[in-house]
């Protein structure tokens, strides 16, 4: 007969193996929950300035949450504080390359002589430059017509093929004179055109619908010298480093993202007052 020592000891054994057990099992699930990386800090460094990056569109804009654009912080009640949260100081030299003046460029709007020159980059596939295109040009357009600005537009095509399309398209309307009047179809209701919409044969459509000679527009729209105008406006933002759209240039400052009105309204005027002291 076995002691009564032993059986107590082979009774204690079985109820303590299972609680050991479970004991690790909570060890390791709690090891593997505090191994595992920060998804809130993550997703907090994923937000947007109200811009497209060349690797594509970019959801929850601070252009469009934050008061102030760029990083989303809250405007100061100073106009002059907030306007100098908003432009970026840049080498001096940028306003030098990026502004042109040249007073046959059919992809500028206003007196060529104008105190502030506003240098836009853009996308036909972009969706805020679509909504900069509704909600701020306009304005931009107004300050242009009182003399105090000129635009100049460039579309870089981040977005490939449909991009240059488009956009050889809208200079060959230029071409005829219907520059801003295609790129504002282009952008109708502040949103890009489908792909569908780019077709080269819904492009010849639609300058048929402006009024426009289509068979020299489907001429002007393949020309080479068309296509290496194109690529020069290109070139020309990716030298002075533009990396999304939309973006700005204006006097020796950028803006980048689809701000505010008012944030360009400000900076239209901090250069004007610039330039003519």
């Amino acid at each position: 007969m076995p002691s009564t020592s032993s059986s107590t000891s082979s009774r204690a054994l079985t109820l303590w193996l299972p609680i050991a057990g479970i004991a690790i099992v909570v060890v390791v699930v709690v090891a593997l929950l505090l191994s595992r990386p920060d998804d809130g800090a993550a997703e907090a460094g994923d937000g947007a300035t109200g811009t497209e990056e060349t690797a594509g569109e970019a959801d929850g804009a601070a252009g469009d949450g934050g008061e102030n654009g760029t990083d989303g912080t809250a405007a100061t009640g100073d106009p002059a504080q907030d306007i100098a949260d908003d432009l970026e100081p840049v080498q001096p030299d940028l306003s030098a390359q990026a502004v042109q003046r040249d007073p046959e460029e059919i992809q500028a709007y206003g007196p060529v002589d104008a105190p502030a020159v506003l240098v836009v980059f853009s996308d036909y596939q972009c969706t805020y430059c679509a909504k900069w295109t509704a909600e701020t040009l306009p304005r931009m357009r107004e300050l242009a017509d009182a003399g105090d600005l000129r635009i100049e537009w460039h579309d870089v095509n981040f977005y490939g093929e449909l991009s240059e399309r488009a956009a050889r398209a809208a200079y060959a309307a230029g071409l005829q004179g219907a520059f801003w009047e295609f790129h504002d179809a282009l952008y109708e209701g502040g949103t890009p055109r489908s792909a569908s919409a780019l077709s080269e044969d819904a492009l010849v459509q639609l300058a048929g619908d402006l009024g426009l000679d289509t068979e020299t527009f489907t001429t002007d729209m393949a020309a080479e010298e068309t296509a290496q105008i194109v690529s020069d406006h290109a070139e020309l933002g990716l030298g002075l480093g533009v990396y999304s759209t939309p973006s700005f240039v204006i006097g020796n400052s950028t803006l980048v993202g689809a701000q505010p009105v008012e944030v360009f309204e400000d900076a239209v005027a901090a250069e004007v007052a610039r330039v003519t002291g």
